[in-house]
């Protein structure tokens, strides 16, 4: 059986305050762990057409991203598949293009990927002014986010481990 090529696709934009969930999980799984060859995991901002250069490599993805209307509280992860985002759902990405779109272009150009989608519910989806820094709510989510995450690549036969920690000096 061929070996999964696996991507943790980290979606968001951390000027936009919880927005910014996905580059935040892309940073502390960088930071903390260490994956398999077949695993990588990218920051790429917001969604797009752009991404299918970077899809035609993997054949599953899992997407981590803000969501918002779910009718849940602020911080709640979510765990959904990229058609329960179709047009008539009221949850919905922070993005305009959405993941299952990016799905249906790539098949249509000869790939198949499976996709799968992680979330969480934010505070606010458009903060007044620019503002970096996760609402107290989402930044409590992060460890459950990040479970989520390292559960996924498990669950794919491609677990995580823990970076070796070095001991501070006092």
């Amino acid at each position: 059986m061929p070996v999964k090529n696996i991507l943790i696709l980290c979606i968001g934009n951390i000027l936009m305050q919880d927005d910014g969930i996905g580059p935040r999980v892309a940073a502390e799984l960088c930071e903390r762990y260490d994956v398999p060859a077949n695993v990588s995991i990218m920051d790429k901002g917001t969604m797009g057409m752009a991404l299918l250069a970077d899809l035609k490599r993997f054949n599953t993805v899992l997407v981590v991203d803000a969501v918002d209307n779910t009718g849940l509280e602020p911080g709640t992860v979510v765990t959904f598949s990229p058609q329960d985002m179709a047009p008539n759902v009221t949850a919905r990405g922070a993005h305009d293009t959405r993941f299952v779109d990016v799905l249906q272009a790539a098949e249509l150009l000869g790939y198949r990927v499976d996709g799968h989608c992680l979330g969480v519910q934010v505070l606010k989806s458009a903060p007044v002014e620019f503002t970096i820094g996760l609402s107290p709510p989402v930044e409590a989510a992060l460890p459950i986010l990040l479970n989520s995450v390292l559960d996924f690549l498990t669950a794919q036969g491609a677990p995580a481990t823990p970076k070796p920690t070095t001991p501070t000096s006092a």
